[in-house]
């Protein structure tokens, strides 16, 4: 596929994170000598800086397409550290699209979730801590916390917590004196570490769980799912007003035990289920005729359902009509 139309048309095509995140060093392998074959090489790590700066992957695919845009048209012979070099324009890029597009979720229509995107880690990270940080920082609960800070406390989250780069570095990206990005990345993870849930990462546990939650949800059985809750769950659903999901959040396990019972009820047409890698997780995607319906998670703190996840808005699921 050409470089220049594969935004939106390539929806669902790539993965995040696939292929060398953290640790960088600045080599560039000798073999790799053409501007789209060195920009093809780095772009899963430019959408998984794109994607984790906006929480949507039309925009994060725009934001590289405009990176490729730059990368094709600059003289590369003064670029000694091409990944360098395309993650700080991507950066910048995608600093600019959220200053522009932050007045969205003010007029949102219910909670906002991040659009779901399938990670697909998988042998490409072997490493379980590395894999943890990495699931970690794009999870549905992070992303919703990185809504709240500004575009450069999530800038510099991002770069740093999530794919290791030195302050140093991430000043030069910025543009910004070091003890500045120290002070913006201090604020930013206080502010993450206080208003991000305390989730486990466990993704065997993860799809069990929702795998005998949806069980006992189509057997209509409440007090098997009532078993699976933790008291205080907590029901998030997304819709942006296109489809039907609570416009607000439910709490308690009684509350969502109840109306996960009332949807199950209601089955949608020629209903089919496929299990995904979303967002670093476990999740169940629900089609009906084919056609992506909903994307359903739950997080998980010792051993029981804390929160479940219900991305229902249309716009949020045309990347996963090809997963």
């Amino acid at each position: 596929m050409d470089l220049l139309t594969a935004g939106s048309a390539g929806r669902g095509r790539y993965r995040l994170d696939t292929t060398g995140l953290v640790g960088w060093d600045g080599a560039v392998a000798p073999d790799i000598d053409t501007a789209t074959e060195v920009f093809e090489k780095h772009r899963p790590v430019l959408m998984g800086v794109a994607y984790r700066m906006l929480g949507r992957v039309a925009d994060a695919e725009d934001v590289v397409q405009d990176a490729w845009l730059r990368w094709s048209g600059a003289d590369r012979t003064e670029v000694r550290e091409p990944r360098g070099y395309l993650v700080r324009v991507t950066t910048r890029l995608a600093i600019d699209r959220l200053r522009q597009i932050q007045s969205r979720n003010e007029s949102y229509v219910g909670p906002w979730l991040p659009e779901p995107y399938v990670t697909d880690f998988g042998d490409a990270v072997p490493d379980a801590a590395e894999r943890t940080v990495l699931a970690d920082s794009v999870s549905l609960a992070v992303l919703v916390v990185l809504e709240s800070l500004s575009p450069l406390e999530r800038a510099v989250f991002v770069l740093r917590e999530a794919f290791g780069y030195p302050y140093a570095d991430i000043a030069a990206i910025l543009e910004r004196g070091e003890p500045a990005v120290r002070q913006l990345a201090g604020r930013a993870r206080r502010h993450v570490d206080e208003k991000r849930p305390r989730y486990e990462v466990d993704p065997s546990l993860q799809r069990d769980l929702t795998e005998r939650f949806l069980a006992a949800a189509l057997e209509g059985d409440l007090e098997g799912l009532m078993s699976l809750l933790a008291p205080d769950a907590r029901l998030v659903g997304d819709s942006g007003g296109r489809a039907k999901a609570p416009l607000h959040v439910i709490e308690s396990a009684d509350k969502v035990g109840r109306f996960l019972l009332g949807v199950s009820r209601k089955r949608i047409p020629d209903m089919s289920f496929r299990f995904l890698e979303i967002n670093g997780g476990a999740a169940l995607l629900t089609l009906s005729a084919g056609k992506p319906d909903s994307v359903f998670q739950v997080a998980v703190v010792d051993g029981r359902i804390q929160c479940v996840y219900i991305v229902r808005n249309p716009e949020k699921l045309l990347a996963l009509a090809d997963a």
